[in-house]
Order: structure tokens, then C-alpha cells, then sequence
């Protein structure tokens, strides 16, 4: 295991004059170009430019310090951060999960027990429970500790996906068996099996009010559930190929979804409305994760780029570079953190 560290610096988007950006007028982007703006000379030391400690911004992002997490002789598929962003899980395809500590990038434990490929793993909301799934079919649940707690059973294919309900009493995973099911966690039992989709489901997330459950399916459609009594409540179209990545805001008034045919789109929950279309990747989108603050959008891609979006003006504020691989995992923390996982097999911690 090793941990690296380097400084990446964004340059102006194409087609930006420093003259013309200056007359934009708004206070972050004329932070962000004012650092973009500074002399191009290698130099030791980058002044980084202010930013609210709680916002995340076009000047946040202006600089970017990457710590790399190395120790899985595999892809890391998934990555979760704990709720004190003490911790970060990585899943692989070594069939092993990794705990980090943040702080130093040592590896605390590795957790054993899945037989294959390890897909994904999610961390519960009071951060006790550690809940992983892949391609064994098993569902795995870890105390804070590491230490095996319960496997659950139930799908008949790959389990490709998980999320914990905001208040950490429902677990929901998804399968390329085409469902996907809604667990009780205290109990291990299944609530809800979500059926419906015609192809395998590459990913689920669960609204903030734990209402509604949204599914994203190799059959290009978004479905919608009521996560109480399991019907559909809408099926949302629109992307032209396989859609392997969704998530809510942390309001809950916008959902993201990644696909195969390189875009993300932008949605309205509650009415289906298509809010806008995101381009730039150059190919497959495999992960979108919002900021806490609902400021930012991250996606991460095949084309082996984290890609960041302002939410306001639905516009790209910059590209990160770092890994050498498709980046399959990407997760916001509390602040100006991201957390990045790549079939490189390492994790990033990225901050301005």
C-alpha cells in the first residue's frame, strides 16, 4: 500500500478569453479565472483560490490535491465514504473490500468472505453498518469493524448495486436477474421485490424522504417505485443506450442517470420532466454522485475522467484527470471531497 500525493491546476474551458470571462461578473467564476488568469510559469507553490469552506464552486475546484489509495490487486468497481469521512470502503474485483483511514491512507482491514468479484459497497447513514454485493449474488453485511454480521440471499444473478434508505432501515440492491429488492436490515427479510424492467439493472438509489426508489436498467429506461408498496410509479425515457448509473440530490428534486450512449441526463422526480442533457464524456458514463451542498454533479467514465458540473448553469466546470483506467465509482463527502474508485485499481481522494 502506498499513498501519493500531486497538484493538479485547471485551465480556462475552451473558447474562455481572460478578457471576456472577467465580464461574466459573477463572483465565483471570476475567482475561478482569476487563478486560471495567473502566470503559466511552473512554480513550487499554487495560491489556491478562496472558497467557502461549505460550498463547492468553480473556485473550488480551481486546484486539486489527490491522494491515492494502492494496496487491491484488482479493479476497483465501488467506493463508499463513511458518514464522519473517517473511513473509505473500496470493493474489488479481487473479491476483497478494503476499509481506508482517510487520515493517513492506511488500509485498517480487509474484509474476506465473497466468493467472486466484489461489485459495490454502501456505508449505512449512522455509519455502523458497512453493506457490500457482487458477483456471488450475496448480499454482505460488516459492523463498524469489519467483522461479518449477515449474508442475505435472494437474487439469482450478479448483484451489481446497493443503497441504504436515509434513515438506515431499508437496504435496496439491484440484479441483472432484472429486479430489484428492498431489505429490512434489522431483519435480513425481503419487503419489496421490484419487478418490471426487461434487462439487467446496473444500479438503484433511494430518495432522501426513503419514498421512492429508482432503478436504471441495460433496457435504457429509468423506472420509478413507491418504495412501500412496490409498484412503478413512471417510466422515464430518453437515453439511446444502456443506463448504468443513477442518483438523487440531497433534496430530492433531481435525479442523474449516466448511460452508455456518453451522456447525463438530468430529471425531475415527482413529474418525469427531462431538466437537461450533460455532454463531454467520450464515452460510457459508469457513476454520478451530487454534492452535499446540491451545488455540483460528479460523473466518473470510461474515458477514465471524473467530469464536474455546475448544477446552476448545467455547465462543465473541469475535468479530472489522474487515473490511468475507466473511473467505475464516484462519491461526494460532506464538504469538498470526492472520492473516486478505477479499474487502475486504486481509489482517489480528490480536494481543492
Amino acid at each position: 500500500m502506498m499513498l501519493t500525493m500531486n497538484l493538479l491546476k485547471a485551465p480556462l474551458q475552451a473558447g474562455v478569453t481572460c478578457t471576456s470571462a472577467m465580464k461574466l461578473g459573477l463572483v465565483t467564476i471570476l475567482s475561478f479565472i482569476s487563478f486560471a488568469c495567473q502566470s503559466t510559469q511552473p512554480t513550487q507553490q499554487t495560491t489556491q483560490p478562496e472558497a467557502s469552506p461549505r460550498l463547492i464552486s468553480e473556485a473550488s475546484w480551481g486546484a486539486v490535491n489527490v491522494e491515492t489509495l494502492e494496496g487491491h490487486t484488482g479493479k476497483v468497481w465501488s467506493v463508499a465514504l463513511s458518514p464522519t469521512e473517517q473511513k473509505v470502503a473500496s470493493a474489488s474485483q479481487d473479491r476483497t473490500i478494503k476499509l481506508w483511514d482517510l487520515a493517513t491512507g492506511e488500509v485498517l482491514k480487509t474484509l474476506t468472505g465473497h466468493t467472486d468479484e466484489v461489485l459495490a459497497v454502501a456505508f449505512s447513514p449512522d455509519g455502523n453498518l458497512l453493506a457490500s454485493t457482487g458477483k456471488d449474488q450475496t448480499i454482505r453485511l460488516w459492523n463498524v469493524d469489519g467483522e461479518p454480521i449477515r449474508t442475505l440471499t435472494g437474487h439469482t444473478k450478479i448483484a451489481r448495486s446497493l443503497a441504504f434508505s436515509s434513515d438506515g432501515e431499508t437496504l435496496v440492491s439491484s440484479s441483472w436477474d432484472k429486479t430489484a429488492k428492498l431489505w429490512d436490515v434489522q431483519t435480513g427479510a425481503v419487503k419489496q421485490t421490484l419487478t418490471g424492467h426487461q434487462g439487467g439493472i446496473f444500479a438503484t438509489a433511494i430518495s432522501p424522504d426513503h419514498q421512492m426508489v429508482a432503478t436504471v436498467s441495460k433496457d435504457k429506461t429509468i423506472r420509478l417505485w413507491d418504495a412501500e408498496t412496490g409498484k412503478v410509479l413512471r417510466t422515464l425515457t430518453g437515453h439511446a443506450d444502456s443506463v448504468r448509473a443513477v442518483s438523487f440530490s440531497p433534496d430530492g428534486t433531481m435525479l442523474a442517470t449516466g448511460s452508455n450512449d456518453k451522456t447525463i441526463k438530468l430529471w425531475n422526480p415527482q413529474t418525469g420532466a427531462l431538466i437537461e442533457t450533460l455532454t463531454g464524456h467520450t464515452s460510457l458514463v459508469n457513476s454520478v454522485a451530487f454534492s452535499a451542498d446540491y451545488s455540483t454533479l460528479a460523473s466518473g467514465g470510461e474515458d477514465k475522467t471524473i467530469r464536474l458540473w455546475n448544477l446552476d448553469s448545467k455547465t462543465l466546470i473541469r475535468t479530472l484527470n489522474g487515473h490511468v483506467e475507466p473511473v467505475g465509482s464516484v462519491t461526494f463527502g460532506s464538504a469538498a471531497m470526492l472520492v473516486s474508485g478505477s479499474a487502475d485499481q486504486t481509489a482517489k481522494i480528490w480536494q481543492p
